[in-house]
């Protein structure tokens, strides 16, 4: 059996990958081996064509994975990577997307040799608009770099740092984002209600205007400022609301507290 890639884990977030690069044509199901324990999630990647087992002992002995990708939760992650130490000779890549989960923890258990990617995506990547951020050390090629980036572009956008230090950044902006943004559609909704009307026009206009939006603000050449400055006319009905939420910055101050909340609980959680 010739392995191109192993996806450690088949969850919610590791099918929906893996759906989208056999999908996109990026990867064929007969280059892919999947480990997953859970006999129910198995027998779902093994429906996509691909090679399956339940623990990474069933990978042949013989193979040498271009790439290994730990799609896993951060609480079983060393765990995991252990199963995986025999891969740790520089021949193989290892892409993680644990959340907090340091470069130097999967250095300790892979060894020195290791090309290693950590990778912070979040929900919207299951149905390919997601934003994936990567860090590498410096065993990964420029070769296997793009590969990887051209897997990842099959769930949203991709982009790279440089310093592992911004991955708690990363997190508290675009891994944590949607949930700010969800929270500001069920507000958006509520006022809508509390102004009179429907509960399901209420959502459904509350739905439509984020997505129309976000939709707007990434398809146009336009800042987003630009576009703000364009739906207010002066004195208008914008005008009103925004003098509301941009007074004071008061929203741009409660985003900023937000976002550094989060930050300061990634470093947390990543010691």
């Amino acid at each position: 059996m010739t392995v191109k890639l192993v996806l450690a884990g088949c969850g919610n977030m590791g099918y929906a990958m893996l759906s989208g690069w056999l999908e996109s044509g990026k990867l064929r199901p007969d280059e892919t081996f999947i480990v997953e324990p859970n006999a129910e999630l198995r027998a779902r990647a093994k429906a996509l064509g691909s090679a399956v087992g339940s623990d990474a002992g069933e990978i042949s002995p013989g193979a040498v994975p271009t790439l290994i990708v730990l799609a896993v939760k951060p609480q079983v992650i060393r765990d995991v990577t252990a199963g995986y130490r025999r891969f740790g000779d520089g021949r193989t890549t290892f892409l993680s997307i644990a959340a907090g989960t340091a470069m130097a923890t999967f250095e300790e258990i892979l060894g020195e040799r290791a090309p290693i990617v950590r990778c912070m995506p979040n929900t919207p990547a299951a149905i390919g608009k997601g934003m994936m951020v990567t860090f590498a050390n410096d065993r990964v090629s420029d070769d296997t770099r793009k590969f990887i980036a051209d897997l990842l572009s099959a769930s949203g956008e991709v982009a790279s740092i440089d310093d592992e230090s911004l991955m708690d950044a990363v997190t508290a902006v675009s891994g944590s984002g949607p949930a700010y943004i969800f929270h500001f559609i069920e507000c958006l909704t509520a006022a809508a209600e509390s102004a009179g009307l429907p509960t399901e026009t209420a959502k459904l206009l509350a739905m439509q205007t984020v997505y129309g939006a976000a939709s707007l603000a990434a398809e146009s050449h336009e800042e987003p400022g630009v576009l703000r400055q364009q739906v207010t006319s002066p004195n208008g009905t914008t005008a009103a609301a925004l003098a509301v939420l941009m007074g004071e910055d008061r929203l741009k101050l409660l985003v900023t507290e937000a976002v550094e909340a989060a930050r300061l609980r990634s470093i947390e959680l990543g010691k």
